[in-house]
């Protein structure tokens, strides 16, 4: 078990590649009707597009210890000002994300963005579409609006 042993590109029989050997997860986090979206760096795959900090899980990681950690890397966010409510998992055989949608609980503090973050944004969830998405988010965030609506409501 070694730290960061998820760290690398797999080549999925969809055609894409992916980033994390163990697979990757997120945290898309709510308030009310609205979600916090981080503006991607543009080095970053898929950068200078909106998403959620995430990342690739390490073997000895559950996707929720992966997307706490990856939230807290990115962003800043302690797992104490948030609570996991469900998941939705984009599984594509070979490798799979799952995004931990949580709920902010308490005080969310000063975000703390690293290199990878340009921004960071609450977006009104009938807003989000309205900009530029990063790729597998904008697959995943009609369903995941979905289930947001069904869970918040």
């Amino acid at each position: 078990m070694a730290l960061r042993d998820g760290d690398g590109w797999v080549e999925c029989r969809c055609g894409d590649r992916h980033w994390g050997k163990h697979g990757a997860a997120g945290l898309l986090l709510y308030r009310e009707d609205e979600v916090l979206l981080q503006h991607r760096a543009p080095w970053v795959h898929n950068g200078d597009t909106w998403g959620i900090p995430g990342g690739a899980r390490d073997s000895h990681e559950s996707a929720l210890d992966a997307a706490l950690r990856e939230s807290f890397e990115e962003i800043g966010i302690d797992s104490k000002s948030v609570l996991a409510m469900f998941s939705h998992l984009d599984d594509h055989v070979d490798w799979r994300y799952e995004t931990i949608v949580a709920r902010v609980n308490g005080e969310l503090g000063d975000f703390q963005k690293n290199h990878e973050t340009l921004d960071l944004k609450w977006f009104k969830l009938s807003e989000v579409g309205t900009t530029q998405l990063h790729p597998s988010f904008s697959r995943s965030w009609p369903k995941l609006k979905a289930l947001l609506i069904d869970n918040i409501y």
